[in-house]
């Protein structure tokens, strides 16, 4: 692993939980090349971002966050939205418009170590980060959520209603990883070998992940303002520092399954899935012959529903992983018909 440079910090942040906002923005991205920070400095959100500190283990944190008040008639709830893996809360934005039209307040949080959260030097845990939400809720003075997750944020969704029942009144789960033990399939992988797959990546090998591996139902033009924000990143002087922050999500991933709980969680659940997506973390670390039982993502959750005291699946049809952005409408339709139950 190419060897990281150390760095002084230039500024001291207060270590009691604050809140600081920065002003919103289109998530329209401009077309550039300039190089952007590692917390997304410079990178639009469509709402107003503020910050939630914290100290963890002697490092003072700052998990960024959207607190989107309703556009329509309040229903006195509250939805919590869990990004992927691969995107910033940004990507939330039809669905905050959709959920604040209907009269939530929303909630669109960037974990640890994702978007323009902190990006600090220590384990990541679905854990962790549950405990890191739920105190963001209680600075929030906020008790219960409608809560929704995609991707590893599905992952981190069903740890979270887990850890916090009392918590959660309604789950939906977007295309969820982890309907499978990846433990079962895919060998272990050392850091080392990760990073340097992610620092070597091209904006072509990117885009063909994106493509593919999610198997897209929309135009790839509709992914590039996204290859374009990870060659900006590789631009950074900090981006080796995000790269090792980034290659732990894949880690916790493979080594913190879910898939076994879920049939303690009570909170009635809803999956809805893209009938295309065979997303697989680790497919590529893996035999052909094992990454052939992989990523039967919509086969799985209707398993999983079934061992579930109160849960259902939606299947879209031709839709990959990212179910929000390919079919927006019917999504929105889809979460808040059940929700509004």
């Amino acid at each position: 692993m190419r060897r990281l440079a150390c760095l002084a910090l230039a500024a001291v942040l207060a270590a009691s939980p604050a809140a600081v906002t920065t002003a919103g923005a289109s998530t329209i991205a401009p077309a550039t090349t300039e190089p952007i920070g590692i917390a997304l400095e410079g990178w639009p959100y469509p709402f107003p971002v503020s910050y939630f500190e914290f100290v963890a283990e002697g490092q003072t944190l700052r998990q960024a966050y959207m607190d989107v008040a309703p556009t329509g008639k309040a229903n006195g709830r509250v939805a919590l939205l869990f990004h992927g893996r691969n995107f910033p809360a940004s990507y939330w934005d039809t669905v905050i418009r959709a959920f604040a039209a209907d009269g939530y307040r929303v909630i669109a949080t960037d974990q640890i170590g994702f978007g323009k959260s902190s990006k600090p030097d220590l384990p990541y845990s679905f854990d962790f980060f549950a405990a890191n939400t739920a105190a963001l809720l209680d600075s929030l003075g906020i008790s219960q959520v409608d809560l929704v997750g995609h991707s590893i944020g599905g992952m981190l969704a069903a740890r979270f209603t887990r850890t916090y029942p009392e918590r959660v009144r309604r789950l939906v789960l977007e295309a969820p990883v982890g309907l499978e033990d990846y433990r079962m399939t895919v060998p272990p992988v050392s850091d080392t070998f990760l990073y340097d797959r992610e620092y070597a990546l091209s904006a072509d090998a990117y885009r063909d992940f994106l493509k593919n591996s999610y198997s897209l139902s929309v135009p790839v033009a509709e992914i590039e303002p996204f290859v374009s924000l990870r060659e900006r990143l590789k631009a950074s002087g900090e981006y080796p520092r995000w790269v090792k922050s980034f290659i732990k999500s894949y880690q916790m991933i493979h080594d913190q399954p879910v898939v076994h709980e879920y049939p303690l969680i009570a909170t009635p659940t809803l999956f809805i899935m893209g009938s295309a997506d065979h997303n697989a973390p680790g497919k590529p670390y893996t035999t052909k012959e094992l990454g052939a039982g992989m990523g039967h993502n919509a086969d799985n959750a209707k398993a999983i529903a079934a061992t579930m005291p109160s849960a259902r699946v939606v299947v879209f049809n031709g839709v990959g992983h990212l179910v929000h952005l390919e079919r927006p409408d019917a999504f929105n339709r889809t979460a808040l018909e059940f929700l509004d139950q």
